[in-house]
């Protein structure tokens, strides 16, 4: 079916060389002399565009815009007309039109008006698959050559960045093409990790990525010790890509100065990467200096109730004297409370919010069948993401929060990433529940299958018994026992998780911000 276009112009006989070329072209185009006609006209035909003039007797061009856009909301109208005041396009574009174009127009620009406004997601998703299928070969290579945390980094920031592009493609059969080669990343990363995790604690800290237990000394404290206010957010489970969606609606109130990614500890969970973060130290350290404050997995207790006095003891370590402010929300009612007092808490030398709105997100989409169909991909698990943070109170608080004179620094404990294959793993009773790792003493496993660490002090971690091991998901992979397991693999298939091996979970944002002055 073609197109159809309605073109409204007082002096529409003298556009017909415009409307004839348009219809060479395969367009169906309606005329009308007035806004009346063109009101009339609409109420009884459905159209994909309407030209429409501004200067006309009787209803003017935006007051024949009120009235289509009462009828109909989405219909793209594209004003024309000979008047350059500026007061003129800012009342059209107020009234969000498609496009604007003065007289005298050529046909040439009518139809790239016509193809931005009604081709635009067609055109996009042509470039994006004829864009994409040209770069597949050259990220294929760098994938069989990384040999380097960095070069890792770069390979998942292409693959991001494909990822946000093709989501907004309506050709699925490239969505596949690069969910294969994520796939293909995902098991050449594992061989990497596999390789070279153990050796970095080994290394100095110029010989290794920068990992979570160095991430507040190395980047957060330098900006304190210059006499920076920072303000440091971290949201659990925010992966690159879920940055990289809502760093848009943040640009007007914050610019962009700094934007790394850091390594995740092993495992990629909170009570382990977080607690890494917080206290500058790993697992195994914090558990043999402040074994009052390390939860092993088996055990009841909250596994993250000493965030702050890890803090504390990290900043005391160093000899800092710094004013700390510490609070974890993942509530309106909590984030309101800061809200209200916002102005004084940016008064200390550090303030660190928590925020676990995305981790919820991610285990409810696990638990909850609705939640399922509404995140049912990684674009809608993305889509959630921006979604909820567009209107959550976080927002709000940033915004706020780009009055005061502040450095703003988000960043995350771990991602998360989908599963889809189920491993086979036995394990005892005091076996640990994550999906992506155990932590047992009896565990059975097929090797080549995960990442095992059979001393997990080798790798920093502590361990509840003396001949307990640690074993990692790899890729999309995930544990069950075989005991149900045909119903458990069903169960979790397609569900986020995080604790183990992937690009999505290791890889994490640490960006540093600061006021948007021209806000």
């Amino acid at each position: 079916m073609s197109i159809q276009i309605l073109w409204v112009d007082d002096e529409i006989d003298l556009l017909r060389p415009h409307i004839i070329f348009l219809e060479e072209k395969g367009y169906a185009l309606t005329t009308a002399n007035s806004g009346n006609d063109a009101i009339d006209i609409i109420r009884t035909q459905t159209f994909d565009l309407v030209f429409l003039d501004e200067n006309m007797p009787g209803l003017t061009g935006l007051q024949t815009l009120a009235v289509i856009k009462e009828i109909k909301p989405t219909l793209p109208v594209v004003m024309v007309t000979k008047s350059e005041e500026e007061n003129i396009m800012d009342l059209a574009i107020g009234s969000k039109i498609a496009d604007y174009l003065i007289k005298p127009v050529s046909p040439k620009q009518v139809l790239l008006s016509i193809k931005k406004n009604v081709h635009s997601k067609q055109l996009v998703t042509e470039k994006t698959t004829t864009d994409y299928r040209a770069e597949f070969g050259v990220i294929g290579q760098l994938i069989a050559s990384a040999n380097t945390f960095d070069s890792w980094v770069e390979i998942y920031k292409k693959l991001v960045t494909w990822s946000i592009q093709i989501a907004e493609s309506s050709d699925p059969s490239i969505g596949q093409v690069l969910e294969m080669q994520w796939s293909e990343a995902n098991n050449e990363y594992g061989k990497f990790i596999k390789r070279n995790y153990t050796t970095w604690f080994d290394k100095k800290e110029d010989e290794k990525p920068l990992l979570s237990p160095s991430l507040l000394r190395s980047k957060v404290f330098p900006k304190i010790d210059a006499g920076k206010k920072v303000l440091l957010l971290l949201i659990d489970n925010l992966r690159y890509d879920q940055w990289k969606s809502i760093e848009p609606i943040l640009t007007p109130y914050w610019r962009v100065e700094k934007e790394e990614l850091f390594c995740s500890i092993l495992p990629t969970a909170t009570q382990y990467a977080r607690n890494a973060i917080f206290s500058g130290l790993m697992p195994l350290e914090i558990q043999k200096l402040y074994p009052n404050m390390w939860i092993f997995d088996e055990e009841e207790s909250g596994k993250n109730l000493y965030e702050e006095e890890l803090l504390k003891k990290q900043i005391q370590r160093y000899g800092k004297q710094y004013k700390l402010y510490y609070e974890k929300t993942n509530t309106i009612k909590a984030g309101q409370k800061i809200m209200d007092n916002l102005k004084n808490i940016l008064t200390n030398d550090l303030t660190v919010l928590v925020y676990n709105f995305i981790d919820i997100i991610s285990h409810a989409r696990t638990d909850v069948e609705f939640m399922r169909d509404l995140a049912s991909d990684e674009a809608a698990y993305l889509s959630l993401t921006k979604s909820w943070f567009l209107h959550s109170d976080l927002l709000a608080l940033l915004k706020a929060a780009a009055e005061q004179d502040v450095t703003l620094i988000i960043t995350t404990d771990h991602g998360t990433t989908k599963v889809s294959n189920a491993v086979k793993v036995v394990g005892d009773r005091a076996t640990s529940t994550n999906l992506r790792y155990k932590l047992g003493k009896n565990l059975n496993y097929e090797a080549k299958q995960v990442f095992e660490i059979r001393k997990p002090e080798e790798i920093h971690l502590p361990k509840p018994n003396v001949s307990s091991s640690f074993i990692f998901a790899l890729g999309n992979d995930f544990f069950a026992y075989p005991n149900n397991y045909n119903h458990y693999a069903k169960y979790y298939k397609n569900t986020f998780q995080h604790g183990g091996v992937s690009l999505e979970e290791m890889i994490v944002p640490f960006i540093e911000l600061k006021p948007n002055e021209q806000r």
